[in-house]
């Protein structure tokens, strides 16, 4: 053999072992994603910290992020995808409009993370369509920990950790109860279905399920608990004809909740209303006044097409608690239409996949975030939403080449 063919070969047996090492290095990055979008709510931490530090610690992540992914891509090999066309052209527009609306600074600073945000998912692009489901074992490792400090909060402190109207709130790191059910009810359903699949042992599934379920019902969360029934029924649905194993848990689950739903209908009232009236929990806990004023708000037709720019996603100090409303708020019908022909695309992906864990997994994750997102805010920004988004378009890609 020539040296002029050693060379090559050489070449790509490194750049694969590089590959292959990188998964550390996707973590890390996954990992400071996960804790850039993380909230902090001062208000219920265990320990006094000023919210604006909290801030700057949950900020100062994505430089970090962007760091390890360039660490594992150093060469910024990036795979076309639509799914990410549209999040850029949704980043690249929110930043345009922030550029020219009356609160520049802060619009322009959330839609320049925001684009930060989009380049990091770029770069782990490469990583998309692996077998071993590789984003999402990284996305279930820093839940795992976030839920982690959460239990240890409540072991420490229990009357901090549900000082808030009885429902489980982070303390350690303080986070709402919203949001400490979101990262249980995804953890639940991935969960569910990979051991439907028979990719985990059926210890492991107990364990967590049991945790997860658990944490789910303390933090008293209706749409989480809606949103993750629902996404489960489609999901195992689409693997019902190929394992006996969906077909026989299927039938116990049904018989389950219609017991459950007839000896304990009141009890499951009362829950379910949280010491509301019906009519309370008819406009959600006042959300629909919020969403009322925002769509009343009088604007140019400009500012309903493509919105008034970044903002927090509140309104005169109320939050929104709405996806499509914030989204309208910030980026118009604009923003709106994009976010409606990404789930749709997602969709269409997940209805052309094969049968199996990675379609099941994905299509999960897209239906929880649709219902999800009625009464929380994050498709279009940088949150947990769109990380698992991206998780879900990474498991309907197909990947004949590359990292494996």
């Amino acid at each position: 053999m020539s040296p002029a063919a050693v060379v090559p070969l050489s070449r790509a047996a490194a750049e694969s072992r590089h590959w292959r090492a990188s998964g550390v290095l996707v973590l890390a990055a996954w990992g400071a994603l996960i804790l850039n979008v993380l909230s902090f709510n001062a208000s219920v931490a265990l320990v006094p910290v000023p919210q604006s530090l909290g801030q700057m610690i949950t900020m100062g992540a994505l430089p970090f992020a962007l760091l390890f992914a360039l660490m594992a891509n150093p060469r910024v090999i990036v795979r076309p995808h639509m799914f990410m066309l549209l999040v850029t052209l949704l980043a690249v527009v929110a930043l345009m409009v922030s550029l020219h609306n009356d609160f520049m600074v802060g619009s322009t600073f959330r839609a320049v993370r925001m684009l930060g945000f989009v380049a990091v998912l770029w770069l782990l692009t490469p990583w998309w369509g692996r077998r071993d489901m590789l984003l999402l074992r990284c996305h279930r490792t820093w839940l795992w920990a976030v839920l982690a400090s959460v239990v240890l909060g409540a072991l420490v402190a229990p009357g901090k950790a549900f000082e808030f109207e009885g429902r489980l709130a982070g303390v350690l790191w303080p986070i709402w109860p919203t949001q400490v059910a979101h990262y249980a009810a995804v953890l639940f359903g991935t969960t569910a279905l990979l051991w439907l699949c028979r990719l985990i042992s059926g210890r492991y599934a107990v364990f967590a399920l049991t945790v997860t379920g658990a944490i789910l019902i303390l933090t008293h969360t209706r749409t989480a608990l809606l949103a993750v029934g629902v996404g489960l029924t489609l999901a195992a649905a689409t693997l019902f004809l190929g394992h006996a194993r969906v077909r026989r848990t299927s039938l116990l689950g049904v018989v389950t909740v219609l017991l459950l739903a007839t000896v304990f209908a009141s009890q499951l009232t009362s829950w379910a209303l949280r010491g509301q009236t019906p009519e309370e929990a008819g406009n959600l806990t006042g959300r629909t006044k919020v969403w009322e004023a925002v769509v009343d708000q009088q604007r140019s037709i400009v500012g309903d097409l493509f919105g008034s720019g970044m903002s927090d996603q509140s309104f005169e100090g109320l939050p929104i608690d709405s996806n499509w409303v914030a989204t309208f708020f910030d980026q118009g019908w604009f923003g709106v239409v994009i976010e409606v022909v990404i789930i749709l695309l997602l969709l269409l992906m997940a209805a052309t996949r094969e049968r199996g864990p990675h379609r099941a997994i994905a299509l999960f994750l897209v239906v929880y975030c649709m219902i999800a997102s009625i009464t929380e805010t994050g498709l279009g920004i940088p949150s947990p939403y769109l990380l698992e988004l991206t998780i879900a378009a990474s498991l309907l890609t197909y990947q004949p080449r590359g990292p494996r």
